[in-house]
């Protein structure tokens, strides 16, 4: 067992670096290689519990997820999210649940929406890697990553509902909503608690590799202990990776440049072999077959197949068009207001409007609460194609017919039809999504358009801190070192990278204790650099920059911090 998933592991990673080096999306190569793979007679087969499964790859994967969601805009985005993450799963459960039961009666009601629970969450690795790579704006990346990490939650907590019925325990709607509530309350308040702890580790030590030893166990932590209080393990993980990746550019540079190849090189592992272990599931699903109802259990997989890719864009649809009308009438209702003066007299109360003119504030209310909400007709299409199966749904599928309480018929239909939705899901809808966004010329040209705009304002505001800054860092250096002794100072000013140039040529004057040292001038580049980072901050929490952007140029500031640094060390080896 253990040498062949150390060979599922090889194989699928090296399927997924060739994958990554044609450009292709590696989720569905790994998928068809596996499949056609899985026919080979010295290929393993591959039986691994459903619950292990899920505890083990499940929180990194969502963790790593959540740690690089813009977390401005998943709260911008969030009526979006939480009507797919919620709403979509909840009603695809549901009509899964009844053609199922109408083609199975043996399912029963019960075993029906407990299949409908296992299929209904879609899984955005594949759809995330494609609409990367064809450069999909940020509006639909945002809502497809939100909601991947929400839906599982929905789905997991469904199934816990569905499953205590079948096991004869009487639930109620109210009851099933407070089960809802508690798993939402408790994972929320686990993750945050993790995040917390751990991003205050992050701040006070400043050791990399302990930090990323922590930043490992902690999603397996969070996940376990909510399960274990009757919460949601998976808003626990994504609670905690959004605290932490919101507030990850106020730690150290060094955490953050080890954090990000570490979580890349996980991803990369994680994923090969989850979608490995899909394909490699087909010997088990064809065995599975082998009864006398594989014709209705191959139609009901087609009905449950159609089905899940039908109701999204009937949902979706409806759903965005509703939610662009009620957004055009909520800014009618402010310029009414604006014009009457009632708004005045309603926000001025309010502490957190008192500081916006009439015109500011109606900017400040398109930008925060209507941007990113308005949803095009293609978008939608988008969004509506982009409904891939993944991990969740087959783990969830063999854990399922362990239950006692199924027939060994309902157990071998559950896990057939979430093979082949999932497989279904990712050959049909993955490989065509592609074609889709090229065919409708979405591009994330207007995001590069609003990028400009806004890096133009936030350079500004950098220069002028910037200047700030120095001046008095230069009336502090005048005190120190004599006004005849600042150009240094004033070539620094000029052009940061000929500091090292500069020192070299300062360490040479004969009275070297008037002059600043190498170790002034690296701490006032880096004074200068934090100054920048923290407009950045400020410019990101103001809702001016987008969080993906300011990350980029941060990462810009990590390798000019990183160079310093390393000259420093190299200054120090050459002069042991």
């Amino acid at each position: 067992m253990e040498a062949g998933i150390f060979y599922v592991l090889v194989g699928s990673v090296a399927v997924a670096a060739f994958a990554r080096w044609r450009g292709w999306p590696a989720p569905l190569l790994v998928t068809v290689v596996a499949l056609a793979a899985s026919f080979l007679p010295f290929v393993p087969e591959l039986d691994i519990d459903g619950h292990l499964l899920l505890s083990l790859v499940l929180p990194p994967l969502l963790y790593s997820a959540a740690l690089d969601v813009s977390f401005v805009g998943f709260k911008r985005s969030l009526p979006q999210i939480r009507r797919l993450g919620i709403w979509l799963v909840l009603l695809t459960a549901l009509a899964v649940g009844f053609v199922a039961w109408w083609i199975l009666p043996s399912l029963t009601l019960p075993g029906a929406l407990l299949l409908g629970a296992i299929v209904a969450p879609p899984d955005a690795v594949s759809a995330a890697a494609i609409g990367r790579r064809l450069g999909l704006p940020r509006r639909i990346m945002t809502v497809l990553s939100g909601e991947s990490l929400i839906n599982d939650a929905t789905s997991l907590t469904l199934y816990r509902v569905f499953a205590a019925i079948l096991a004869g325990a009487t639930v109620s709607v109210l009851g099933g909503i407070g089960q809802f509530l508690l798993a939402v309350g408790v994972g929320v308040a686990v993750g945050l608690v993790f995040g917390i702890v751990l991003h205050q580790l992050r701040m006070r030590i400043s050791d990399p590799v302990v930090i990323g030893t922590f930043g490992l166990l902690a999603p397996f932590g969070a996940y376990a202990i909510a399960e274990h209080l009757l919460g949601s393990g998976v808003l626990a993980v994504v609670a905690m990776g959004l605290y932490v990746g919101y507030n990850s550019p106020r730690t150290d540079y060094t955490t953050r440049q080890q954090e990000k190849p570490l979580w890349l090189s996980a991803d990369l592992l994680l994923e090969s072999f989850v979608f490995a272990y899909i394909g490699l599931q087909f010997p088990r699903v064809l065995s599975d077959l082998g009864s006398e109802s594989v014709g209705q259990i191959l139609l009901l997989s087609g009905a449950v197949l159609l089905v899940v890719v039908i109701v999204r864009p009937l949902f979706i649809y409806p759903t965005s068009a509703w939610s662009n009308f009620q957004d055009r009438k909520r800014l009618e209702r402010w310029d009414r207001g604006v014009e009457s003066g009632e708004f005045d007299k309603r926000h001025r109360r309010s502490r957190r409007w008192a500081k916006y003119t009439a015109d500011e504030l109606r900017s400040h209310i398109v930008r925060e609460q209507m941007a990113g909400l308005q949803l095009t007709w293609k978008d939608s299409a988008v969004i509506s194609w982009a409904g891939m199966r993944g991990v969740v749904t087959l783990a969830i599928a063999v854990a399922a017919a362990d239950l006692a309480t199924l027939d060994t018929e309902a157990s071998h239909a559950i896990v057939v039809v979430a093979f082949i939705v999932t497989v279904g899901t990712l050959l049909i809808q993955g490989l065509t999504l592609p074609m889709l966004i090229r065919s409708l010329g979405i591009a994330s040209d207007v995001d590069e358009e609003e990028d400009e705009a806004a890096l133009a304002e936030v350079r500004a505001k950098s220069r002028e801190a910037g200047k700030k800054y120095l001046a008095e860092k230069r009336i502090e250096w005048e005190g120190k070192y004599g006004e005849v002794d600042l150009s240094v100072f004033d070539a620094f000013t000029k052009r940061m990278t000929r500091v090292e140039k500069d020192t070299d040529e300062a360490q040479k004057v004969e009275d070297a204790a008037s002059r600043p040292s190498y170790e002034d001038l690296v701490t006032l580049s880096k004074g200068w650099l934090q100054v920048r980072r923290e407009i950045l901050l400020a410019e990101r929490d103001a809702g001016n920059l987008d969080e993906e952007v300011m990350r980029e140029l941060i990462a810009a500031m990590d390798a000019e911090e990183l160079a310093l640094d390393t000259r420093g060390a190299t200054r120090q080896q050459s002069r042991a």
